[in-house]
């Protein structure tokens, strides 16, 4: 029966081979990069950020949401977001450049909440906030429109975006006294503290 526990709390699943797909695809992505195919890496770049999306999906259509899948996503944004900056700088290096900047920015808010989650939990957070989603959103949209020549504005929108997103896991933290995954935003956390508080 697919609706059994043992194999809805099983770690071999759909949602998680996707997202295994990420950590698969990236030394092929740095590959791809180094030996200067670009055609190759844009599409393989697309099928990791189309991963990224149906893994979560397919977990709540499937019933397989669990603490390891998130915990797997968030570890596979993190490499798969730190491989596309590098690669980037090897295919385009003059346009990474210009907007070293808001690449810097960008890393940043994927490494730091999950540095001070480490710092206070001893583990990497999970929260996958409705923010998080957006700011992934607008950075693989706004990415794909500079590949193509287009303006630099929404890129360096999408960076602010994964800033404020950012923002609010650190809140969230520091907030929580214990890790939680799958948590959509600081005003759920918010809205719990004060109810027990009560």
């Amino acid at each position: 029966m697919t609706n059994s526990p043992h194999l809805k709390n099983s770690r071999l699943n759909l949602p998680n081979f996707l997202t295994g797909f990420r950590f698969i695809a990236s030394p092929v992505l740095l590959w791809l990069a180094w030996h200067g195919h670009g055609v190759a890496f844009i599409w393989l770049l697309a099928g990791t950020f189309l991963t990224d999306f149906l893994d979560g999906l397919v977990a709540r259509l499937l019933g397989q949401a669990s603490k390891f899948g998130a915990t797997l996503d968030s570890w596979a944004d993190v490499i798969t977001y730190l491989t596309t900056a590098i690669a980037c700088w090897w295919l385009w290096p003059t346009l990474v450049n210009r907007e070293l900047f808001f690449v810097i920015l960008i890393i940043v808010s994927c490494l730091l909440p999950a540095l001070v989650g480490f710092c206070k939990f001893g583990c990497f957070t999970s929260y996958h906030t409705w923010l998080v989603k957006i700011a992934a959103g607008t950075m693989v949209l706004s990415l794909y429109t500079l590949f193509l020549g287009g303006p630099n504005w929404p890129f360096r929108l999408s960076a602010f975006i994964c800033i404020l997103s950012a923002t609010e896991e650190i809140a969230m933290t520091f907030l929580l006294t214990e890790p939680e995954s799958n948590v959509r935003s600081v005003f759920d956390v918010l809205k719990r503290t004060c109810s027990k508080s009560k």
